[in-house]
């Protein structure tokens, strides 16, 4: 086919496509027209597809049909719309339907860490095989609290915040494989009982929880909630159900890179909070105070929204029509 010559011949059809379904407003015989051209078109890419696939004519008409298209099905929802939609209905029911395994990652985390902390701190031999006198006295004395102070607050928080929700995407995207969870769920947890063992093998527990806490109530919990949407992704590879593997990964997939965007915020509260509030000069009480009533907003928002948008049969996923097929509720 010469296409130079194809192309002369349906020019002004792929131009008068173009004009229609970016016009503003459509009269009855506009849209009939509209309706006409791309069918016509649809035949003419089929066609240039079948000879030059990648060709730039073929990217040009495809993006002029997706406009049409987009013109006679009509816009569900405005952009407003949609925000609402995800804060209101989406995100929390795809959070809420993570709260047991949630409580399950949680648990062991406190378990590994808590575990870590009172062989470190009960043992010298443990602890010398850490560190040694002189670190350990460094880390406690110095080091430790200086870390939250060491930076500008908002650069501080910034760092933590992109931080924090890399390993949280990660533990979304990667959790497919089974291994990667644990491994995060472990090493974070390993961390933090080690440096609570060291701060117990110096007598001053208090000052290690009254840093940890404020943010850490937030920021641990974002952890554990990305944890579970990963592993909730390998159980749907594992055990699929009444879908095929390949949906039940997608349908899970989709529901659960909306916790990912989610956590995406409340990471972010979080970072502000480990920035301007963990090594502000206000009263321990006060500072963890405050981390505890941002983690009860969050317990808030998942258990009341979230239920309520579960019971209504949602999960976080997309629409039927637009994921492509209807997915059976899990």
């Amino acid at each position: 086919m010469d296409m130079d010559a194809f192309s002369a011949v349906n020019a002004d059809k792929w131009a008068r496509l173009q004009n229609l379904a970016s016009k503003g407003r459509l009269t009855g015989r506009e849209a009939d027209e509209l309706l006409a051209l791309y069918q016509a078109v649809s035949g003419h890419l089929s066609l240039i597809r079948s000879v030059a696939p990648e060709s730039g004519l073929s990217a040009s008409l495809s993006t002029t049909l997706a406009l049409a298209r987009t013109r006679f099905t009509g816009a569900r929802s405005n952009m407003m719309a949609d925000l609402a939609r995800f804060f209101v209905v989406a995100l929390p029911a795809a959070l809420y339907r993570l709260t047991w395994l949630t409580l399950a990652c949680g648990t062991a985390f406190v378990l590994i860490a808590t575990a870590y902390a009172a062989w470190l701190g009960t043992s010298p031999e443990a602890l010398r095989a850490v560190a040694s006198e002189a670190e350990a006295a460094r880390y406690v004395n110095e080091d430790f609290v200086g870390y939250y102070s060491e930076n500008p607050a908002a650069s501080f928080a910034g760092a933590v915040w992109t931080n924090n929700a890399w390993i949280s995407a990660q533990a979304v995207a990667l959790g497919i494989t089974g291994v990667w969870v644990p491994m995060i769920l472990f090493s974070n947890a390993q961390g933090v009982g080690i440096a609570a063992g060291i701060f117990a093998a110096a007598g001053k527990s208090d000052v290690f929880f009254s840093y940890i806490l404020p943010h850490g109530f937030m920021e641990l919990t974002a952890v554990f909630v990305a944890c579970a949407a990963g592993l909730r992704i390998f159980w749907a590879m594992v055990s699929p159900g009444a879908r095929t593997r390949g949906r039940a990964v997608a349908g899970e997939g989709r529901s659960l890179v909306t916790v990912a965007l989610g956590l995406v915020l409340v990471l972010f509260v979080s970072g502000l909070v480990e920035g301007f509030v963990t090594p502000s000069p206000l009263p321990a009480w006060a500072r963890m105070g405050i981390g505890a009533s941002v983690l009860a907003a969050y317990w808030t928002y998942v258990l009341v929204w979230g239920r309520r948008a579960y019971l209504a049969g949602e999960r976080g996923d997309l629409r039927p029509e637009d994921s492509g097929y209807t997915e059976i509720a899990a």
